[in-house]
């Protein structure tokens, strides 16, 4: 193991070495491919934010329940318990029949003919804040709860959030064709440039080949640039998304303080930031092993 260790240290450093021998080539092919993945990772980003500024605009869904006219008070805090412990409800807010007459009251103006009724006509109801937003999550829990006993109506407003889901979903489907025709690219980048090495480095290759070396040990150098070169292109891509966000949010800070409003555009958290890294990284090991692959066997001792 620490053989094995030592050899992969020592290519690593060798891999390195590379990079400095030709900074301008190395620095241009990780900005290629910096750019490449700052576009769809962006976007993404944006979406993303753009997504909470629509939920705080609109506000968080909810769906109101009305309970029968006989129901009891048992029925009642029966239901309100069973609403608490809904794994997909976060927040319940109980609305009492009186507490409910007297908001129409005040919202309506009528309160001569409201107080003219023998009876109060409004039952008693609950507010729910369910944890998911989702439209196809917000009708599943209303036409659920609408079988419970004791609920008269089950009230959902889902308009906005069908139009909001739509909204996403296109822009998640731009992002993930983007991401795709990227990777590609970035798989092509590493592709071209471990052939070109392959290509120069000829000579010693077949001499290592006369002298022994198989070709996995052959090849693990040029895995190794590719891996790097992806890891230092996602890293570039990094610094490219969050100057643009800091420079984004000056800009927005004083547009949103002309509307006494605040909204700021949401920094690659740690989550994410990891996932680019080590998809990059992949995406350039990928291309350095394909190009392997097609061209070195091809390289035999003469």
């Amino acid at each position: 193991m620490k053989n094995w260790l030592i050899s992969h240290a020592h290519v690593l450093l060798f891999t390195l070495r590379r990079f400095l021998t030709t900074p301008l080539s190395s620095l241009l092919n990780i900005l290629v491919i910096g750019i490449a993945l700052s576009l769809p990772a962006g976007m993404y980003l944006l979406l993303k934010s753009v997504q909470n500024l629509a939920e705080q605009a609109v506000g968080p869904p909810q769906i109101s329940i009305f309970l029968s006219m006989d129901a009891s008070k048992d029925d009642v805090a029966q239901i309100g318990k069973q609403l608490k412990q809904h794994a997909g409800i976060n927040q319940v807010k109980f609305v009492p029949r009186d507490q409910a007459l007297e908001q129409l009251k005040q919202t309506t103006g009528l309160t001569d003919v409201i107080g003219g009724l023998a009876q109060n006509p409004l039952p008693d109801a609950y507010v729910i804040y369910p944890k998911i937003s989702d439209a196809q999550v917000l009708e599943a829990l209303r036409d659920e709860l609408q079988k419970w006993p004791k609920l008269e109506h089950v009230q959902l407003d889902s308009a906005w959030a069908h139009k909001l889901d739509a909204m996403l979903k296109f822009g998640l489907l731009a992002v993930l064709i983007l991401a795709v025709l990227l990777s590609f690219a970035l798989v092509a980048v590493t592709f071209n440039t471990i052939r070109l090495q392959i290509l120069t480095q000829r000579e010693e290759i077949e001499v290592s080949k006369l002298i022994g070396a198989t070709n996995v040990f052959i090849r693990r150098p040029f895995l190794y640039f590719g891996f790097l070169q992806g890891l230092l292109g996602a890293g570039a891509a990094w610094l490219i998304i969050s100057i643009s966000l800091y420079l984004l949010n000056n800009s927005l800070s004083e547009l949103t303080h002309l509307y006494v409003s605040s909204f700021t555009l949401h920094l690659p958290s740690v989550g994410e930031s990891s996932t680019l890294l080590l998809f990059s990284a992949y995406l350039g090991w990928l291309g350095a092993w394909l190009s392997v692959a097609q061209h070195l066997w091809k390289i035999e001792p003469r």
